[in-house]
């Protein structure tokens, strides 16, 4: 994932291209009517888990996600595949019957892709969704007053990576694949009944860089509260041993310069915060009025949710116990 850079068509008028580099979102909107815009957008990874099925349906969440966080429904997708050739063909099958088969409970057709030859096996999807124009969830619809939602725990990269560096307990490394295989889907279902019209998913960026490109886009402070934010089995343990991915630290030297820790928060409990997600849930600014209907719905969906924060006045992040 990149980080957001100017536009190199800047000055070129595209007036049906609604969200493009120039913004900080999830997907590119284009527009094709007054009540449907596509949404496109593209990820693919290296494994983050030894199973190729795990891998292929983790990197199809992942993907589909990006779609999920606009506010969009997600239709058709195409594979983007690189193998070493030496890997045993089964091995390839596998990921791609784990893509395939999250994708057919997303509702989404596979309708084609590309593969070629690596060093190192990658897999993700170029994905693409409708949403209607005035209904599309962007980083710039966070308002003041506004809770902050989040729809899944953290701490999967610094759990994935104790997975290779062998320190991983099974149980732990099962949660956490479990969790990134669940699709955003009805957590987006239960944004656009909301009307929610700020967000973002929580993915290589972390919770704090996320949220930071939402609070900038918004013009808007927030407020985190440490101890309601939800963290996987693993995750201060693994954090203790400090088996975080490179990510956390390029995180924490990008983001850390709008991010004050108000209170006493120790140094690997801050670094979690700043630990990439690999499909990591979504993070949605609800009005507060609505926020005891939305946990309701989201209780009959089976929905996952936490209030983890709120969205102030002023600019940056404080975090607070």
């Amino acid at each position: 994932m990149l980080r957001p850079v100017k536009n190199i068509f800047e000055g070129e008028d595209y007036p049906d291209l609604l969200v493009g580099l120039n913004d900080p979102d999830d997907a590119a909107i284009w527009q094709l009517d007054d009540d449907r815009a596509l949404v496109v957008t593209t990820d693919f990874f290296t494994p983050v888990v030894d199973d190729p099925y795990d891998y292929g349906a983790i990197a199809a969440a992942n993907s589909l996600s990006d779609v999920y966080a606009m506010g969009a429904v997600p239709f058709m997708a195409l594979n983007i595949l690189g193998l070493p050739p030496q890997l045993p063909l089964e091995v390839g099958s596998e990921i791609l019957r784990g893509g395939a088969e999250k994708a057919k409970e997303a509702g989404v057709v596979i309708a084609g892709g590309h593969s070629v030859q690596d060093e190192e096996p990658k897999f993700g999807l170029i994905a693409l969704g409708f949403v209607d124009p005035q209904k599309s969830i962007t980083k710039t619809g966070a308002k003041i007053g506004d809770k902050l939602v989040l729809t899944k725990p953290l701490g999967f990269g610094v759990t994935t990576t104790a997975l290779k560096q062998e320190k991983a307990e099974e149980k732990d490394i099962a949660e956490v694949v479990s969790w990134m295989k669940i699709l955003n889907k009805n957590a987006a279902q239960l944004a656009s009944e909301f009307e929610v019209r700020g967000g973002t998913d929580v993915t290589g960026f972390s919770l704090l860089g996320h949220a930071w490109e939402m609070a900038e886009a918004s013009g808007v402070g927030m407020r985190l509260f440490f101890d309601s934010i939800p963290f996987v089995s693993g995750a201060s343990k693994y954090a203790q041993l400090w088996t975080f991915p490179g990510g956390a630290s390029d995180n924490k030297s990008f983001y850390s310069d709008h991010v004050s820790f108000v209170e006493e928060i120790q140094e690997f409990e801050q670094m979690l915060l700043f630990d990439p997600q690999t499909s990591g849930g979504l993070l949605l600014s609800v009005q507060s009025e609505k926020l005891v209907e939305f946990e309701n719905r989201a209780f009959e969906l089976e929905q996952s949710v936490w209030v983890v924060g709120e969205i102030t006045g002023g600019d940056g992040i404080e975090i607070i116990r």
